[in-house]
């Protein structure tokens, strides 16, 4: 596990471009897992700037985004679908249907979860997972619980995960579905390098915890401990209880 430090939020996401960057120029037709939230919005605006000062190509690559609530549709302005296409989509040269986001108003959101699978495996997996992390240790919807679900699954939210979406439905939690489909801790760690992203002092504690302590499913984090390729890019304030 390498823990990359930087000043701000400013320098996390200028460094995580730069992975990104490097990987596409490597490996044109790479496979990226793909996180939303606050955290990953600068890294999109990075990597958006990149395509259009210096050609930054993503004719040939294929995107998972990790997960997508159930119960609303790709024109909400709260589902995912939407964030992907207003912060990076939109402002690429992505192909269209090579932005794969799990479809929250399928009929069967169990079925849908086994349709994604599929189609990650087709793909021949994820070269690179892109991750943030929640204050109370989930990644992607994997909450803290007695146990983890390894594949992609539908997930009952927890009230701190519903107040951080808040955001993107005008701040009123109420509005933030209670269930979402999310790609299962497998699913991730089959990932062949895992980035996350932390910033601020909120997550301090808790990235400390996934970094130092046991490896278990009250804290999801944790077990990025098991992957033997990992980044984890933080800010300085973020970074407080790993100096």
């Amino acid at each position: 596990m390498i823990i990359s430090l930087c000043d701000d939020p400013d320098a996390v996401a200028d460094l995580a471009a730069q992975r990104v960057a490097d990987l596409l120029h490597e490996q044109p037709r790479t496979v990226l897992g793909l996180p939303t939230g606050r955290t990953p919005v600068l890294l999109y605006d990075r990597l958006a700037d990149a395509h259009a000062a210096d050609g930054l190509d993503f004719a040939q690559v294929t995107t998972f985004n990790l997960d997508e609530f159930v119960g609303i549709g790709d024109l909400h302005p709260g589902s995912y679908r939407a964030y992907m296409r207003r912060y990076l989509f939109d402002r690429v040269n992505l192909p269209a249907g090579r932005g794969v986001v799990l479809d929250g108003l399928a009929p069967d959101p169990e079925a849908e979860c086994h349709r994604f699978e599929a189609l990650i495996d087709a793909a021949g997996g994820m070269d690179l997972q892109i991750l943030g992390l929640g204050a109370n240790g989930h990644i992607g919807f994997n909450e803290p619980g007695d146990s983890l679900q390894a594949a992609t699954h539908v997930m009952t939210l927890l009230a701190p995960s519903r107040e951080a979406n808040a955001f993107f439905f005008d701040d009123d939690v109420s509005q933030v579905p209670a269930q979402a489909m999310t790609m299962g801790m497998g699913t991730i760690l089959k990932a062949r390098r895992l980035l996350l992203l932390v910033t601020g002092a909120r997550k301090a504690r808790t990235i400390a915890a996934a970094v130092r302590g046991p490896v278990t499913t009250l804290l999801p984090a944790s077990f990025l401990q098991l992957h033997t390729e990992v980044e984890i890019i933080c800010d300085s304030e973020a970074a407080a209880g790993l100096r």
